[in-house]
């Protein structure tokens, strides 16, 4: 009989755990096309580092499904505009490859301001990266949000009228 291998928790995973923080690690890439069983696509969320012209580095979170206002973005954050962060320089800004970046391990080290689109809220759950290509986390949108220091706000483009 086949051993069930354990899969070992990542670090973002071993974080929530020690914190008592209800979440539930998935296998998953994000960044593939196909629907993952019994997942709504718009329930997994990217997490995106920005730079705003007056606070540096900023955090967006947002279902994957849509795409990021950055006047939006720019306003709530109190900068005049924002910009995506290279993907060049983002392990260095981070500590995470595109696709890893999380909120949970990007606040064990940094203190950006961290926002996640309020659509969020409407949910049971949201999915995130577990801080590894491949590995994701399920948590409630509240309790990340709390964890993380972040603030909800509306991130998302509107789609064009």
């Amino acid at each position: 009989m086949a051993k069930k291998t354990k899969i070992k928790k990542t670090l973002v995973e071993q974080i929530l755990s020690k914190a008592k923080i209800e979440h539930r690690g998935l296998q998953l890439n994000a960044l593939a096309e196909q629907p993952v069983d019994g997942l709504d696509r718009s329930q997994i969320y990217k997490t995106l580092a920005l730079t705003g012209d007056k606070t540096g580095t900023l955090i967006g979170i947002l279902p994957i499904t849509e795409h990021l206002s950055e006047k939006k973005m720019a306003k709530i954050s109190g900068n005049k505009k924002v910009s995506m962060i290279p993907q060049k320089d983002l392990e260095k800004t981070t500590g995470y490859i595109h696709g890893a970046n999380n909120p949970v391990g990007i606040r064990q080290k940094h203190n950006f301001p961290i926002y996640i689109d309020q659509s969020a809220l409407e949910r049971d759950s949201i999915i995130v990266s577990a801080g590894e290509v491949g590995r994701s986390i399920e948590i409630k949108a509240q309790d990340l949000a709390d964890f993380v220091q972040a603030d909800f706000a509306d991130l998302k483009e509107n789609p064009s009228s």
